[in-house]
């Protein structure tokens, strides 16, 4: 006699589906607040490649989310929550460390308008994702928060990959402040940024592209500060593009 088969399941298919990209956001997490540890410590240049990571979980999760069809509203606000920390209290707290505590309560004040700048923009952005789908797609409004996160830490950038004492002499003091506001302004405007997301590669490029990657994680292996810092200057310079083109 045949036996009846056991549909006896620990969690449905969907919420197992919901798990991994779900734990990469939190992988991210634990990353983000491991930098401030790493700034605790002095390691800067650690807490900087720590931001790093955080982003590339950051762009993972919603992605593996979208292909194995695991999306949730779950996942949606503890990304958000991620980010927050990852991108706003992470980088806050390592460029106080490195050079904003020695102007005492300016530089807490510069630190607290920049994180809640990011919140502010993330609360936009979560409402604004839930609207119909439009040419703004292709755009952000505003710097969006991995970005903002990485741009604030410019000067710190700038300062382990030799440029700054190399061809230029750069008063920190000076430029880590006005760059916070600059930044923080720029997160919570309509101003619009290029996403990415919508980029199609056709399948003969496929080649080339991932040829390409091995050239980029290679350099940022090798040349990490100096490349990571053309790569700030790239998306500043195509984005300030994009606005004297309006």
């Amino acid at each position: 006699m045949e036996q009846p088969k056991n549909n006896f399941k620990i969690v449905s298919e969907k919420k197992a589906r919901m798990i991994l990209p779900n734990a990469i956001t939190l992988i991210g997490i634990c990353i983000g607040l491991t930098s401030i540890k790493f700034a605790l410590d002095g390691k800067f240049a650690l807490a900087v490649i720590a931001i790093l990571f955080a982003g590339l979980m950051d762009g993972l999760d919603g992605r593996i989310a979208r292909l194995i069809k695991g999306t949730s509203k779950m996942g949606k606000e503890l990304d958000s929550l991620g980010d927050v920390i990852s991108f706003g209290v992470a980088p806050a707290f390592i460029m106080y460390f490195w050079n904003l505590q020695y102007f005492e309560k300016l530089g807490w004040f510069v630190c607290l308008i920049f994180v809640v700048c990011v919140a502010l923009r993330l609360a936009r952005f979560n409402i604004n994702s839930e609207e119909q789908s439009s040419w703004k797609d292709n755009f952000f409004e505003g710097i969006p928060s991995p970005a903002g996160g990485v741009l604030v830490l410019m000067p710190l950038v700038l300062s382990f990959s030799g440029f700054g004492e190399t061809f230029l002499t750069i008063n920190y003091d000076f430029l880590v402040p006005i760059n916070f506001v600059i930044v923080s302004i720029f997160m919570i405007s309509t101003f619009p940024t290029y996403s990415f997301k919508r980029i199609v590669i056709p399948r003969a490029m496929t080649k080339f592209l991932l040829f390409g990657m091995v050239l980029l994680f290679g350099a940022l292996l090798v040349y990490t500060f100096k490349f990571l810092l053309v790569c700030i200057f790239l998306y500043i310079f195509f984005n300030t593009s994009k606005l004297f083109s309006l």
